[in-house]
């Protein structure tokens, strides 16, 4: 899943939004690396992709893209997704969009030292362009341009938000029905870090 679950996925919990947020750029074993609530967030971000990614849902759309994707349609869904949740933000949150990202964003702000090298030219991006770009086909259309540049090799990215605009009734029907199960295995399994304090 991309940036916006992971942080919607955190609750008010402030230590596991900045692990959850930074968990595609903490690689290897946690042992003592952060906080105790920050390494569960990031454990929480390596389970959320893993149940995202074996879901028969997300399956299911990742298979509604052109094959011609290959690879990519799973990158595709997580972006997708991310348009879907945002437009029916009020369904999975009592708290505006608008007012979310500044509290997530003050929150990533305050500990930016703590957050990987790498990542941390990246958060006015993230929270500036990216997030509030997820709104429209278009906003996912430019942050599927960011991404290609970014990607050395070849790639398709460039001008797929196409499969949105093709499939959107469809991937809405699986996100709808995706998110909930999603919520739930997010809910459970941060309490069982809690009471375990394992990954």
């Amino acid at each position: 899943m991309n940036f916006l679950f992971h942080m919607l996925l955190s609750g008010t919990d402030d230590q596991l939004l900045l692990g959850n947020f930074m968990g595609d750029f903490v690689k290897g074993s946690l042992q003592d690396r952060f906080a105790p609530r920050v390494r569960d967030g990031v454990r929480l971000h390596r389970r959320i992709d893993s149940y995202a990614e074996q879901h028969p849902l997300f399956r299911q759309s990742r298979h509604r893209l052109a094959p011609e994707y290959g690879l990519y349609r799973g990158v595709m869904v997580d972006l997708f997704y991310d348009y879907f949740l945002v437009n029916s933000w009020q369904h999975w949150s009592a708290e505006p969009f608008d007012r979310f990202l500044a509290r997530t964003r003050g929150v990533v702000e305050d500990n930016r030292a703590m957050l990987p090298t790498a990542m941390q030219p990246l958060v006015p991006v993230i929270f500036e362009e990216l997030l509030p770009s997820y709104a429209t086909i278009e906003g996912i259309g430019q942050a599927l341009s960011r991404m290609s540049r970014r990607i050395s090799r070849p790639n398709p990215l460039q001008g797929c938000e196409t499969e949105l605009s093709r499939h959107h009734q469809a991937l809405q029907s699986d996100f709808l029905a995706f998110t909930p199960d999603l919520c739930r295995f997010a809910a459970d399994h941060d309490l069982l870090l809690v009471k375990t304090g394992q990954a």
